[in-house]
């Protein structure tokens, strides 16, 4: 039962509360919660990434503003709700976009622009690394730029005393800890779920292939410390405190938890971290992620990411580099024809009619098809994106289909990559989506359904996403009981009595799916083609 204003107050004056804050690829969000893990005041600030001499990054002055930000946009929610400034919460998560690459000289100076997960200039590294391990290493991960820039001789190689993801760099300026969790440590570096470490045997292949190359340092020395959910990662500074409210309104000492990547804070936000559970997040990028109950026989296939829970048990993860931007860049063009016609329309609008329209078209989008490929998809063996759409000459061209035809591409990358999954032999019982895309109802839903041939459920905080995912990972790791594990604390004190809508795959839709899938990968060697000659 939601609580009343006068509860909430006393539990924001008490300082029963946890706040997220995640940084995704357009918007960094940050969510409040009172001592049930419900959601009580939001904050937001919107970002773009930029492509910055050939690097997709976002710059170091973009983050702490967006931080302080974001907290000041909170801050604003919760007196404008409730008529009290906030000055303590009990605890505090970061999270970010997992991966990328962001080295720093024993001074703690960054060395070069923060290289995020979207780049696609370290295939000569991943590739390397894949066959040194045994091992798929995606082009996005850390230890993929890190050795890329070995390849590359960088002048700033020499000099890394320290590299860490996003998520970690916040957390680090906040605290000062070097740590991560293990769920965004599985993105820089393989993890051993044994022992919910670095794996030891890949730090010694890695430290000698290195070596040959004339540097210096071990990777062991440089990568951060690999915590669990639940452990305390450090507090907050005066120094952090201060980066997050300027104002001086906001005190020091809160216990963090360990700072996540966006898979692990979806997992959490969907209840999705027992074996045979798995989430979709879907924004500018979209992944799914499965619990596995069984190793894959095949640990090199280059569709599947092998990464883990927030408390490290192994999970099979598809990631693609593409979802929604396409979408939005469609909607925002029929915005504009709509406002040159004198008819402006809210975009929220635009965009639940047009979703809703989707549901009216045919199954297979009429013999339209649409690759929204803004950057790179590793997943489809393309190095640079170019949007493109296709039709057949006797194509249904119609706004239904058209919208149909760019929520299934969406999700075209995914489930290609998930028929690797099911050869696999991967068991699925519940699958929850969870982001943005899905908050028109029904719509985003049954179709990735159809895409992934499985039921999806949405639960009621789908929208709130990974900043509500760490913030009840900073609840979690300040009130847990004695021996209580992350999945009994979710069951029990987060999910119990929650809505949720659950929508089995229809199989006209699944029919409609595959057919649009066979002509999405047709339409792929088009892209490719594309890219062959425009680069």
């Amino acid at each position: 039962m939601s609580k009343t204003k006068e509860q909430i107050v006393a539990d924001i004056e008490a300082g029963r509360t946890s706040l997220g804050i995640e940084y995704g690829s357009t918007r960094v969000k940050a969510v409040l919660d009172d001592a049930d893990n419900e959601p009580i005041a939001i904050g937001t600030f919107d970002w773009e990434n930029s492509l910055v001499d050939g690097y997709w990054t976002y710059s170091e002055a973009e983050i702490f503003d967006g931080l302080k930000t974001c907290y000041a946009s909170l801050k604003a929610d919760v007196e404008a709700k409730y008529g009290v400034t906030l000055h303590k919460v009990g605890a505090l998560g970061i999270s970010a976009m997992m991966h990328g690459y962001l080295p720093f000289d024993a001074a703690g100076k960054l060395l070069v622009p923060f290289r995020t997960w979207r780049n696609t200039t370290t295939t000569e590294a991943a590739h390397e690394l894949s066959r040194l391990f045994a091992f798929h290493t995606p082009e996005r991960w850390s230890v993929s730029h890190i050795y890329q820039a070995i390849l590359n001789k960088e002048e700033h190689v020499p000099q890394i005393d320290f590299f860490t993801t996003l998520a970690g760099f916040v957390h680090w300026r906040l605290t000062g800890q070097k740590v991560l969790s293990i769920g965004d440590a599985s993105g820089m570096f393989p993890i051993d779920s044994e022992t919910r470490d670095y794996d030891a045997a890949k730090i010694d292949q890695f430290d000698e292939l290195v070596a040959s190359k004339g540097v210096a340092w071990k990777v062991e020395d440089l990568l951060p410390k690999v915590l669990v959910a639940g452990e305390v990662a450090g507090h907050l500074t005066e120094e952090g405190a201060r980066l997050l409210d300027p104002s001086g309104d906001l005190e020091a000492g809160c216990p963090l938890c360990p700072p996540e990547g966006d898979a692990g804070t979806g997992m959490i936000a969907t209840n999705s971290i027992a074996q045979r559970t798995g989430n979709v997040s879907a924004g500018t990028s979209v992944f799914s992620m499965i619990v596995l109950e069984h190793a894959l026989k095949d640990a090199t296939a280059e569709e599947i990411d092998l990464v883990t829970t927030p408390v490290g048990d192994p999970v099979a993860m598809v990631h693609c580099n593409n979802c929604t931007s396409d979408i939005n860049d469609w909607v925002d063009l029929l915005a504009d024809f709509a406002e040159t016609m004198g008819v402006p329309v809210k975009k929220g609008d635009i965009y639940t009619k047009l979703f809703n329209a989707a549901l009216t078209g045919d199954k297979d989008a009429g013999g339209l098809v649409s690759i929204p490929f803004i950057s790179g998809e590793t997943v489809m063996g393309v190095q640079t994106g170019f949007p493109m759409v296709v039709r057949k000459q006797n194509a249904n061209f119609s706004i239904a289909n058209f919208m149909r035809m760019n929520i299934m591409a969406a999700f075209g990358a995914l489930a290609a990559g998930n028929e690797a999954l099911r050869a696999e032999d991967v068991k699925i019982d519940k699958l929850y989506g969870h982001g943005g895309i899905f908050k028109t109802p029904k719509v985003a839903q049954s179709l990735l359904a159809a895409a992934l041939e499985a039921p999806v459920t949405v639960m009621a905080t789908a929208g709130e996403g990974g900043a509500w995912g760490q913030a009840v990972a900073a609840s979690y790791m300040a009130t847990k009981a004695e021996g209580e594990t992350l999945a009994d604390f979710l069951d029990n004190k987060v999910f119990a009595g929650m809505e949720g809508t659950t929508i089995e795959p229809d199989p006209a839709d699944v029919e409609g799916y595959r057919a649009f899938l066979a002509s999405f990968k047709k339409v792929n060697e088009a892209e490719k083609a594309a890219e062959a000659q425009l680069v």
